[in-house]
């Protein structure tokens, strides 16, 4: 009986420690960074994602659960380029995980990998929520996953040895899945090259620079200040006789401003997912892409 409950004990040790300290630990800041670390890592990894589309990345709170989700983690891929800056330095410093903290192997910027777009020539608070490194809303670009992703399988390789061979097959079959994916959206969205939009806040660069739209007005007079009245009507009176497409806001946005043009200029509003609402895995990743371009070519029809 003795023997039996060691055995028994024994196995319940093991059970305790070994799925729980299993596979690299992954925490993910956007939805978009956590399905790209899933597809590479396949059943090797656990991802935690720290926000979702619907929130805005901007301003996140520091939650309790949020530092203890990163003090387990073996590493962190941040979007990058100040886009987490409200929140993510706060929850890295209260984690008191070292390996982590920035520039450490541990930490992980998207951002970082790819040149960025309007990078302003000077950075001055009353210019609204400016970027010094540009601008960080990169994952609209679905081109940019093809960049991030190989610079991210070598970083979980280096972090867990073990299942480098792994990292590296999963990398190699979604990146050809993913090419023959951009391939697919190019020629479904080649109507709308050419087209204009009017953005609500400046998240589309890389998704119209990707399409070949063009920016007929933005909604917000600086990055992150409310419209105003007379910024509104003066936006209306800017666009009469133009042909724009429709006018596009984040989920987090408010939908006031853009109901109030809409309805002012017959323009139609809609609203356009910034990162991934469903699941974060590649399933995801290419349901986000497909619902971009089909939302904007119903506007054709």
């Amino acid at each position: 009986m003795r023997m039996i409950r060691r055995i028994l004990f024994a196995l319940l040790c093991l059970g305790l420690t070994g799925p729980a300290s299993a596979g690299l630990k992954v925490f993910a800041t956007l939805p978009e960074w956590g399905a790209l670390a899933q597809v590479i890592g396949g059943d090797a990894v656990t991802v935690f994602v720290a926000t979702h589309a619907r929130q805005d990345p901007h301003h996140i709170e520091a939650r309790p659960s949020l530092i203890a989700r990163a003090r387990q983690a073996d590493l962190v891929v941040a979007n990058g380029a100040e886009l987490e800056i409200g929140w993510l330095p706060a929850v890295l410093s209260s984690a008191g995980n070292p390996v982590i903290q920035p520039g450490q192997p541990g930490y992980f910027e998207a951002a970082a990998q790819v040149a960025l777009l309007e990078v302003p020539v000077r950075v001055d608070r009353a210019d609204g929520d400016v970027h010094p490194a540009g601008n960080p809303h990169i994952g609209l670009d679905p081109r940019v996953m093809l960049t991030v992703g190989a610079a991210l399988q070598q970083r979980m390789a280096a972090r867990d040895p073990a299942q480098a061979a792994v990292y590296e097959a999963n990398w190699a079959a979604f990146r050809t899945r993913w090419q023959a994916a951009i391939a697919r959206w190019a020629e479904r969205a080649a109507p709308l090259r050419g087209e204009a939009i009017v953005v609500h806040h400046t998240a589309y660069p890389y998704f119209t620079h990707w399409l070949g739209l063009s920016r007929a007005g933005t909604l917000e007079p600086k990055p992150g200040v409310a419209p105003g009245s007379a910024h509104l009507a003066a936006l209306r009176d800017a666009l009469a006789g133009q042909r724009v497409l429709a006018i596009v806001r984040p989920p987090y946005a408010s939908e006031g401003p853009g109901q109030w043009l809409a309805e002012h200029s017959g323009i139609p509003l809609l609203r356009l997912p910034v990162s991934v609402e469903t699941s974060a895995d590649e399933a995801g990743l290419t349901a986000w892409f497909d619902e971009l371009i089909d939302r904007l070519l119903a506007q054709r029809r």
